[in-house]
């Protein structure tokens, strides 16, 4: 392999990297550290998926609450369960 063709490769190489990156969303910051930049729909979904999991963290900690307290009064169970379906949709 002559020295032109080597150079030539790098450049398709490096060309093929910067195609990839861009189309993937990544993008570097002023530190160069690289930041993965996904399109809105996926930050959206993302946001939404947040949301689902700390609300369900939410609800399987009230119920770890219910099931090991050993004083729990019938009243205050019925509240807890009662909010924990005011809370699903």
């Amino acid at each position: 392999m002559n020295p032109f063709e080597m150079v030539v490769a790098i450049i398709v190489i490096v060309t093929i990297g910067s195609v990839l990156k861009a189309r993937y969303g990544i993008h570097k910051d002023k530190h160069g550290n690289e930041i993965f930049r996904g399109n809105d729909t996926a930050s959206a979904d993302a946001a939404k998926l947040r949301d689902e999991v700390r609300a369900l963290k939410d609800r399987v900690q009230v119920l770890e609450r219910v099931i090991t307290d050993s004083e729990a009064s019938s009243l205050r169970l019925d509240r807890e369960i009662e909010a924990l379906r005011d809370k699903n949709p």
